[in-house]
């Protein structure tokens, strides 16, 4: 079988992205004898500078782009790609911009498939979600996300599945979060100061690049808004009820410097939660989607130590999904929901599986 050559526009190199170019590298030799797919990175960008390549990802592509980078617009890299006639194109966000997200309907328009780390594209409004699909369906592409939730665990994959088979999916409930599981499971069972988790969970890149977004809850509410709308559930993310971890006078209204000099102030508040509680009991922040009902929450719970929930270790997360066949014994998905190593494998598997289809059309085509 011939070999295709699937052109990847990487948008954003911190944490996800830069481990993303790693794995590939890594695994270039494999993906080309054992899959017959030729991943190329030709353009790689952060928010202001691209770095463009005809010959594909080297290993030196982090001084190149330091060295050779240049400021760019969306159209510089639309015309690059039709100047030197690049086909198979996937556009991959691994940014966490709401901004990028207004380009995807150009990008999907010139060709282009869609992975996307970034779950804001999946909760803004149902406007925008509905016009995106169409733009899909109308060009032929297709917009992978699996990471969205539980970075490289098969949630979604798992709900769009039992949703097609026409499953009644009554009630989604879990640890989303896999930098607040890190910090809740580390707080309860160790003696250590929770503003001390938390800068290690940031220095770990466990959060997202501003951890007040795991604190304020929204990336939880994100995560259940992506899962309702699978579910067809026509929710906006007001629609959330969220029990914010943040501090009235520490939160997203303060400037980055004071937030960051600042952490301590969670101290007391979290070590008073975690010392009155009943006995046996843990600290777990948690989403609970009720299907029936269409109505979501994210909150702060006191779990007791023997549940799963309770027993939960690292960064795992945790996700129970309910279903009328199988009533009261949830199925139950586990395992790392967060990090850069996993979210990166999590987006390369959904590169892959576009890829992957590529191929098919192409041999199709071919006969």
């Amino acid at each position: 079988m011939s070999i295709i050559k699937v052109n990847v526009i990487l948008f954003g190199i911190g944490n996800v992205g830069s481990a993303l170019l790693n794995q590939v590298i890594a695994s270039q030799k494999f993906f080309l004898e054992k899959r017959n797919i030729d991943l190329r990175f030709p353009i790689i960008t952060n928010s202001t500078i691209a770095f463009f390549e005809k010959e594909g990802v080297k290993n030196q592509w982090e001084s190149d782009f330091s060295s050779i980078g240049v400021p760019y617009k969306l159209e510089d890299i639309l015309g690059y790609v039709k100047q030197n006639q690049l086909e198979n194109l996937i556009a991959v966000d691994a940014t966490a911009s709401i901004e990028i997200t207004k380009d995807y309907f150009l990008l999907v328009q010139n060709g282009f498939n869609i992975v996307s780390a970034n779950k804001k594209a999946n909760t803004q409004s149902n406007q925008y979600y509905k016009s995106l699909r169409e733009s899909l369906v109308n060009y032929g592409k297709y917009f992978n996300y699996e990471t969205n939730v539980g970075a490289g665990l098969p949630v979604i994959q798992t709900i769009n599945e039992l949703h097609y088979a026409g499953e009644q999916i009554t009630k989604i409930k879990g640890v989303f979060s896999g930098s607040l599981s890190y910090i809740f499971n580390r707080f309860s069972n160790e003696d250590i100061p929770f503003s001390k988790l938390l800068i290690a969970a940031e220095k770990s890149g466990l959060t997202e690049p501003d951890s007040r977004e795991d604190l304020s809850g929204n990336d939880v509410a994100r995560k259940l808004l992506v899962l309702a709308r699978e579910l067809e559930i026509k929710m906006e993310l007001e629609d959330i009820t969220v029990e914010s971890l943040l501090l009235p006078h520490l939160n997203q209204r303060n400037s980055i410097a004071e937030y960051a000099i600042n952490k301590s102030f969670f101290d007391e508040p979290f070590r008073i939660a975690k010392i009155t509680q009943s006995r046996n009991h843990v600290l777990r922040y948690v989403g609970e989607l009720d299907v029936q009902r269409k109505k979501g929450q994210v909150k702060l719970v006191s779990e007791l130590k023997n549940t799963p929930l309770g027993q939960l270790k690292g960064a795992d997360n945790l996700v129970e999904i309910y279903t009328k066949s199988y009533q009261e014994i949830p199925i139950v998905i586990q395992g790392a929901g967060a990090g850069r190593e996993v979210t990166a494998r999590g987006v390369l598997a959904d590169v892959l599986k576009i890829a992957e289809k590529i191929k098919i059309a192409e041999k199709i085509s071919s006969n």
